[in-house]
């Protein structure tokens, strides 16, 4: 074998023992109880921490044009940093060019994502913004590539209408796709951004003010309904409020297929910050909510009611985020926290706020179940070796200076983590080693995942 993990404790989302791991050829080949007679290459005891699953951040925004300004991280920044935060995987949201078929999308973003050198693993999924001449059916070409998600905007210029959404989701049960979906009401949210501009009123905690809770809840509502009375499944991207947390879950009770996926931000922090001096920092879409919002997140979390933890990650510099000080309008809308996300829900685990079977859950098996991705997301012999090891014991504050994002700042800055990955592998190549990147630009390859099943 090429390396035998040591007396490391195994985590599954079901459960924790404590065993020896082998890895050969980028694969796990073996976990058992004793491995010491096994031939190998390398042999590292890690005792005293917990072995865990490569996380999949399904949701990110590398290179992404927004707001007059590219996101601060292309492919290898993002990926360098998801790599040090433990996460092996990342999906990148693509959206469509007018006039383009939506494979043309994908082998754009996949010729970009390999010229920039993604550092680790990179699936795709497709931001649908054109229906027109026929280009609903190229979601097939898109399937058969190898892409079987794509993502309806409510909202921006480049969103769809509620008819276009209505076709995308049928459309989605032929194809064996899922559509994922930013749900918010753009007419209301236009509506009371004008009314406040009117008003003078355009500090950061406007930006909030025109998006509260109901302008999200609403949205989540309506394309639970519709995709209710299609039995098709959705994904609801970055869940904030508490209203589409009790329609995620009376839709669950209900028998539908609909899955939810929230952010640490939103788990961590509240609208509160947008009062802060540097509340422009903290602008993104949808904004952190009140905190029953934040409250009824962490309640669907330990109750099975959101199915994934991922980031949104799309970082702008501080100089562009200052472009809205005394206007929100101009403020690019992101916040980094592919690096965080993995530390973030592990440290929760670490003080017992849920498991450590249920972060790997929520960060890894899941994501990889929901998005079909069959070499990733768990330890299991025959699997990709995407592994970390993370030190329960490690004390870690996040500042800028430790971070590996290209974003000149973060918004977890002084966050005090218990716990923390202190080894990082990619298809068992060592890429994060105690606080450095050790890493390769490019030695990430596209995901090509196939259809869900119909």
């Amino acid at each position: 074998m090429d390396l035998i993990l040591c007396n490391g404790i195994i985590v599954t989302p079901t459960e924790m023992y404590r065993a020896d791991l082998g890895i050969e050829n980028g694969k796990i080949v073996a976990i058992g109880a004793d491995l010491s007679g096994v031939l190998c290459s390398e042999r590292l005891d890690v005792a005293g921490k917990l072995i865990l699953p490569g996380a999949i951040d399904a949701h990110t925004h590398l290179s992404f044009p927004f707001g007059g300004t590219v996101s601060a991280d292309d492919f290898f920044a993002g990926t360098r940093a998801a790599a040090c935060g433990g996460t092996t995987t990342v999906f990148d949201y693509s959206s469509q060019a007018p006039g383009e078929r939506l494979v043309e999308t994908v082998r754009r973003r996949e010729a970009q994502a390999k010229a920039e050198g993604a550092a680790v693993d990179f699936a795709l999924h497709v931001g649908i913004t054109d229906l027109s001449n026929g280009l609903l059916d190229s979601m097939q070409e898109a399937v058969d590539y190898g892409v079987s998600s794509f993502k309806i905007y409510m909202v921006y210029d480049f969103g769809v209408k509620d008819g276009d959404f209505y076709r995308v989701l049928q459309k989605s049960k032929e194809t064996g796709s899922l559509i994922c979906v930013h749900a918010e009401n753009k007419e209301i949210l236009t509506e009371l951004t004008n009314r406040f501009a009117a008003e003078g009123k355009l500090s950061p905690w406007y930006h909030y003010a025109s998006r509260p809770e109901f302008v999200a809840g609403e949205a989540d509502r309506r394309a639970i309904d519709w995709a209710k009375s299609l039995n098709a499944p959705l994904y609801i991207v970055h869940l904030s409020d508490l209203e589409g947390v009790r329609a995620v879950t009376q839709a669950r009770d209900e028998g539908f297929e609909i899955y939810a996926e929230t952010c640490p931000q939103y788990l961590h922090f509240t609208c509160d910050v947008f009062k802060r001096e540097d509340g422009r920092n903290f602008v993104c879409s949808p904004p952190m909510k009140d905190q029953p919002s934040r409250e009824a997140l962490w309640g669907a979390v330990r109750r099975g009611d959101i199915d994934t933890i991922a980031t949104d990650h799309c970082p702008f510099q501080q100089a562009e985020k200052d472009w809205g000080k005394d206007d929100f309008r101009k403020i690019p809308n992101g916040c980094s926290g592919v690096e965080i996300m993995y530390p973030y829900m592990l440290s929760k685990a670490n003080l017992g706020e849920i498991t450590f079977p249920r972060a790997v859950e929520l960060c890894a098996a899941n994501p990889a179940r929901i998005f079909v991705c069959a070499e990733k997301g768990s330890l299991a012999v025959g699997k990709d070796a995407d592994i970390v090891v993370y030190d329960p014991n490690r004390e870690f504050i996040v500042h800028q200076e430790n971070m590996h994002s290209d974003c000149d700042h973060t918004i977890w800055e002084g966050l005090r983590l218990h716990g923390y990955p202190v080894r990082t592998y990619s298809r068992g190549r060592l890429v994060y080693d105690n606080g450095a990147f050790v890493g390769e630009r490019g030695w990430g390859k596209m995901l090509k995942r196939l259809p869900r099943k119909r």
